[in-house]
């Protein structure tokens, strides 16, 4: 079975694994992570950025933008207006209108705020911004979010940075068999396990920040994320065997002497 390519607001990807630029030692060692995993996207928090200043290190020095998408997102932004705001700035600065909006609700969990997000996506599309949107794993306000015009679906797997992986594989079989955008899994992810149930689930992409800055080896993290999405996808795209409460001889009974 031939995969189809990884298509998001008409544009096409190669790799299903998306990248964060977040929680890394350096700016080199981000680029050398995001080299192994063979990731051509990237995350990017544009409060966190320099961008201006050409006199402090910049991620662009070692990310190239015109190789590698940049994906600004709004890490740290508690209302549609600060999200809003934060994305106009990066359409200011650099052009970009494909974004991924991240509303929270609080500090501690980081969970989002979906009346705000919401809200953001219908007035971020009316701009003209392909909106990817980081959301909860409600199959109901995933739909509202198809309908309010954003250009792909991502539910968290787990609280963002907790590692914990999918907590509810339930909600998220719901939401691919009823959405036809992306469904990208974001947050939560801990190990390469987690992110091939995710495409076994039926996931387009993952998003991982967290597993593989924080890895005691992110080379070698990055690269067994890479596996992983690429299993995961084969093995969705094979079709598995249905499952059954009792055993099933691989040998046939015919024959036997």
């Amino acid at each position: 079975m031939i995969d189809n390519k990884f298509k998001i607001a008409n544009k096409i990807f190669k790799s299903r694994l998306i990248v964060g630029t977040g929680k890394y030692k350096s700016f080199s060692e981000c680029a050398k992570a995001i080299k192994t995993s063979g990731a051509d996207i990237v995350t990017v928090a544009v409060r966190r950025v320099n961008i201006s200043n050409k006199n402090k290190a910049r991620l662009m020095d070692f990310i190239d933008p015109k190789k590698i998408t940049y994906l600004p997102n709004t890490a740290g932004c508690f209302t549609a207006e600060d999200a809003i705001r934060t994305l106009r700035l990066a359409r200011e600065i650099g052009g970009w209108k494909l974004v991924k909006l991240e509303v929270l609700g609080d500090k501690r969990n980081l969970f989002p705020e979906m009346i705000e997000t919401l809200r953001s996506t219908e007035l971020l599309t009316k701009e003209g911004f392909k909106v990817m949107v980081y959301c909860n794993d409600d199959p109901l306000m995933a739909k509202r979010l198809e309908n309010a015009g954003a250009v792909a679906i991502m539910p968290l797997a787990a609280p963002i940075g907790s590692g914990l992986g999918i907590q509810n594989k339930v909600n998220i079989k719901i939401i691919r068999k009823q959405t036809k955008l992306p469904l990208i899994i974001d947050a939560g992810i801990g190990q390469a396990s987690d992110a091939t149930i995710a495409m076994e689930l039926g996931c387009d992409g993952v998003l991982i920040n967290t597993a593989i800055a924080k890895a005691k080896n992110p080379f070698q993290m990055a690269e067994a994320m890479k596996l992983a999405v690429i299993s995961g996808r084969k093995s969705f795209l094979s079709g598995r065997i249905n499952p059954n409460l009792f055993g099933s001889a691989s040998t046939t009974n015919k024959g036997i002497i």
